[in-house]
């Protein structure tokens, strides 16, 4: 399964945007997402499995506890399609930063 694949799934963009935070347990992860999306343990459970196994997440066992952890690697695939697309919305982002500038110099001024 490739990376856009996996993270065409809102269940598992959630999963990373949890695990972008830091490390977590398959406990926490499941309590979240089935309060969000309303879904059982089982198929959270095979969401991680999925991340797992695209590369995207780590796991750790400590004890009976399942530390999973974000491995940022495959997003590099995702960033190096995004590069060629970056040209059409990079000088418009520049343009807003420049605006934003002159208008906290001209709070100060």
């Amino acid at each position: 399964m490739g990376a856009f694949d996996i993270l065409g799934d809102p269940v598992r963009r959630r999963i990373l945007e949890l695990l972008s935070g830091g490390e977590r347990s398959s406990g926490e992860i499941t309590e979240a997402i089935r309060a969000e999306f309303g879904i059982t343990q089982a198929a959270v459970s095979q969401h991680l499995r999925v991340l797992r196994e695209g590369g995207f997440a780590s796991v750790t066992p400590e004890g009976t506890r399942r530390i999973y952890a974000l491995d940022p690697a495959p997003l590099s695939e995702v960033d190096a399609w995004l590069s060629r697309f970056r040209a059409f919305w990079e000088p418009k982002l520049m343009a807003i930063e420049t605006e934003v500038a002159r208008g906290k110099k001209a709070r100060k001024g």
